[in-house]
């Protein structure tokens, strides 16, 4: 019976340990609910706190992309104001994870876009 306690007792430590940060599951209903700013911010907030998280920092990651990305894809946005907001977005998650794939390709496609059109790309 001992053993069995002892067995259930590591068991809920163990899960303890590895719970999801309050404010990333927060963040990630924010996510799902499009509201990026929410996340991103409380995201900002948590990082700041426990700046060692790499779950903080890869939802952090997360929630930027989709922002940038939901502005890239609006179709209701001109091309003027969607093709700057988007590319400082991708820029941002480069200053988290500056190995960022996502991020590397779509700012590569946005400046190809501003290349194509021989006008200066956006700072």
């Amino acid at each position: 019976m001992n053993l069995r306690r002892s067995a259930l007792l590591f068991a809920f430590a163990a899960a303890s340990l590895f719970a999801a940060d309050p404010a990333v599951t927060q963040a990630k209903k924010q996510i799902a609910e499009k509201n990026y700013d929410g996340a991103i911010t409380g995201l900002q907030t948590a990082s700041k706190a426990n700046p060692k998280s790499a779950e903080i920092k890869a939802t952090l990651v997360d929630a930027m992309l989709a922002k940038a990305d939901s502005i890239m894809y609006n179709d209701a946005l001109p091309p003027r104001s969607k093709y700057p907001d988007a590319l400082r977005g991708y820029r941002q998650v480069l200053t988290i994870d500056k190995e960022n794939a996502k991020a590397k390709t779509s700012i590569s496609t946005i400046e190809s876009i501003y290349k194509s059109m021989g006008r200066p790309i956006p700072q």
